[in-house]
Order: C-alpha cells, then structure tokens, then sequence
C-alpha cells in the first residue's frame, strides 16, 4: 500500500478493529469474576485447592495460547487478517456456550484450552494495526487497541459480577451470546488489512512457538525489548492467577463487588490510556513511557501485597494501571525492528513471550498464594504472590532504563 492508501484507510480500520475487540474482550470479561467461584464451588470452598487448580487452568489456557499464537500469526500473513478473526470469534462464542453447560471440572478444562486457541488472535489484532498505521503512529494506535481492552474490562466484569449474583453460569451464556454478535459484525462490516502483494507463505518452521522466538535474535535492541515483554506478561499473570481468590479470601468480597472492582480497574486503564497515553504518545520518547510503567507495575504490585483493607487496594488501582504505558511502547518499539512484511510474524512470536510466561506464571504465583494462605504452613502471607511479581516488574525497570537512546522519534514528532 502507498502512504495516501494506508492513512486514507487508517481510522475506518482502526474503528473496526476497535469494535471488533471491544466485543471479543467484553464476552470473555463478563466470566473473570465467576471462574474462580466455579471452581470454589467444585472444591467445596477450599482456598488452597482452588488456588491450585486455578493455577492450573489458566496454564492450560496459557499452554493453548503459546502452541496457537505462531501458527495464527503465520496464517494471517498468508489468508489476511479478516479469516483468521472472524474463525476465532465463532469458536470462542462456541466455548463459552460449552462451559455454560460443564457438569464437572474437566469440561471446564478443555473449555480453557479452546480458549487459549481463540485468543491467540490478539496478535493478529496488532497486526492488523500495524498494516494500516504509518510507524511513527503505531504506539498511539496500540493505545487505542489497548483502550478497548480497558473498556472490554469494564463492561465486562460488570456485567459478569451482576449476573452472577443470579447464577454463577449465566455469564458465561451471556459471554457466548456477544461472541456471535462479535462474529456477525465482523463478517458484516471487517475488512481485509493486507494487501495481497504483502502476504507470505505459511511455513511450519514459522508455525512452531519456539522456533518463532528467534525473531528476537535479530538485533540485542529486539533480544532486550522481547525480554521486558516476558518480564512485563510475566508479573502480570499475577492478577488473574490470584486477585479473584485474593479478595475474596482477604476481604471477603462478594462476586457482585468483585467485578465492580475489577470494572474500576477497566475504568481507570481507560482513563490512562485515553488521556495519558495518547497525547504523550506524540511527545515523549517509548523508552520514558515504558520506565514510568515499569516504576508503576512495581509500587502498585507491592501495594496490593501489603494491602490490608480493600480501601488500600482500591486506592492503588491508579497507581498500579500507570504500568499499562509500557506495553504499547515495547510494542511500538518491536515494530520498528522489523519490515511490513514480517509484522504478523512479529506479533506472533510476541504473543509466544506472553503465552510462555501465562505458562510459567499462574503456576507459580497460585502456588505461592496457596502456600500464602495454607494453615498448615502457617505463613499467613496473602500478599506473598505479589511482593514476588513487584521484584519482576523492578527487574524489568533496570533492564528498559538499559536500552540505548530512542529519544529521536520524540524529537522527529515534534
């Protein structure tokens, strides 16, 4: 495409797009406040199990995701992006209907896993935006992107909290519903980003998650910048391997109070990405952005551990959803490394580095929130999962502070 074409396109497509993920996040928001209830109740209210297991869901998840998200990647490159989103909408509407319905545990087990498949399209989203974004515009374009994650976790949570004050399962049948209305509309009204003179042929070295991390190995600027993200996914994981059961375990909080929590969370990312993050997208550099994020990501974290009342929690939301600059940046950052053709490729092995570290991290931060919470050890330490995610997010400040000089494209913007 020539420069007129891409910016002639670029609002109509970042529109859809927006739409497209705002309906694809609100379906799978709406089931984060009752999945661990769900499982609480096959578990007969043990915390410590629940933990556990939940730790193990979302592995699952995580599993599917890194084996999908290069294969989904390489496919988009080659079908175009339109397919491969409109194919994943249906069969995650298809999977919400089935954990509706799931009359024991393993159900909901392989639930999740066709969940982690379909949500490795997420890369293909920020491929997508990447196709139809002039390089100096794409970390801003990211915030919008990342602004309907917010608003999805929103509405979302919200939604799914008020409902299942009702029945834990009526979520999830309301999260399958938006899926085909995400389904219907996309195939209605997406349209295709790639140019056909752009796409490439799928290959199965490609295809496979480890072999895609290599990208990273291009330059030490990339090798680092995969790097923050993995340490930045990794920390986060945190959040929804523990925060559920960490509030109802530690401030006794309903479902219903519970998913308005996590809707201000939604709120508050919104409001940093829309107002904060947009306008200094055009004038301060990605690397000061990603510092201030990881300085955030580390305070907030360690609010949450020592937080002892759910007023103390509530009140390091802000402070805790200012990491969300850093994101985008890296983002942005990556896209730079590479050429137009290979940015689904990019983006593949991206979302590779966030399922590798959903792999590794609910695991470990469940574990640590079980030991946390088990009488039998006696550590009454809740808060432990999250001290040990801050020590992460600090790493990952000394590391982006380490990066070379990028203050040109502030400059370049000016």
């Amino acid at each position: 495409m020539g420069t007129l074409a891409v910016l002639s396109i670029r609002r109509p497509a970042l529109i859809f797009i927006f739409i497209t993920v705002l309906l694809d996040v609100v379906s799978m928001g709406v089931v984060v406040p009752v999945l661990p209830q769900l499982v609480l109740g096959f578990l007969g209210n043990d915390f410590s199990r629940a933990a556990d297991l939940l730790g193990v869901f979302i592995s699952v998840w995580a599993f599917s995701h890194f084996i999908a998200s290069p294969v989904v990647g390489g496919l988009s490159d080659h079908f175009g992006r339109r397919p491969i989103i409109l194919l994943s909408n249906l069969t995650l509407a298809m999977d919400h209907f089935l954990m509706a319905f799931a009359p024991a545990l393993w159900v909901l087990f392989i639930g999740r896993a066709l969940s982690g498949i379909c949500s490795a399209t997420v890369s293909t989203a920020y491929a997508y935006i990447s196709d139809v974004t002039p390089g100096d515009k794409r970390a801003g374009s990211f915030a919008v992107l990342s602004t309907a994650f917010g608003l999805g976790f929103v509405v979302g949570p919200a939604i799914g909290g008020f409902l299942g004050q009702y029945d834990i399962r009526l979520p999830f049948l309301v999260a399958a519903l938006l899926g085909l209305a995400n389904f219907i509309y996309g195939l209605i009204i997406l349209p295709e980003s790639l140019a056909a003179g752009l796409r490439v042929p799928f290959s199965l070295q490609v295809a496979n998650p480890l072999v895609s991390l290599r990208l990273f190995r291009r330059s030490n600027q990339l090798s680092r910048l995969g790097f923050l993200s993995f340490i930045m996914q990794m920390a986060q994981q945190v959040l929804p391997a523990c925060a559920v059961l960490y509030m109802t375990y530690r401030y006794q909080w309903q479902v219903t109070q519970i998913g308005m929590a996590l809707a201000y969370v939604g709120a508050v990312y919104i409001a940093i990405q829309s107002g904060v993050m947009r306008p200094l997208s055009n004038r301060v550099s990605e690397k000061t952005l990603a510092i201030v994020g990881f300085l955030a990501g580390t305070i907030g974290l360690w609010i949450y551990g020592v937080a002892s009342a759910g007023v103390i929690f509530l009140a390091a939301i802000p402070i805790m959803e200012f990491w969300s600059l850093a994101q985008p940046s890296i983002y942005a950052l990556m896209t730079k490394e590479v050429d137009a053709a290979e940015q689904g490729r990019l983006q593949g092995a991206n979302s590779s580095v966030l399922a590798l570290a959903g792999l590794l991290g609910p695991g470990l931060f469940a574990k640590l929130f079980a030991i946390g919470v088990n009488p039998e050890i006696g550590l009454n330490m809740p808060g432990l999962p999250f001290f040990v995610a801050a020590a992460l997010m600090l790493l990952g400040l000394l590391v982006v502070i380490g990066l070379r000089g990028l203050q040109g494209s502030q400059i370049d913007k000016r």
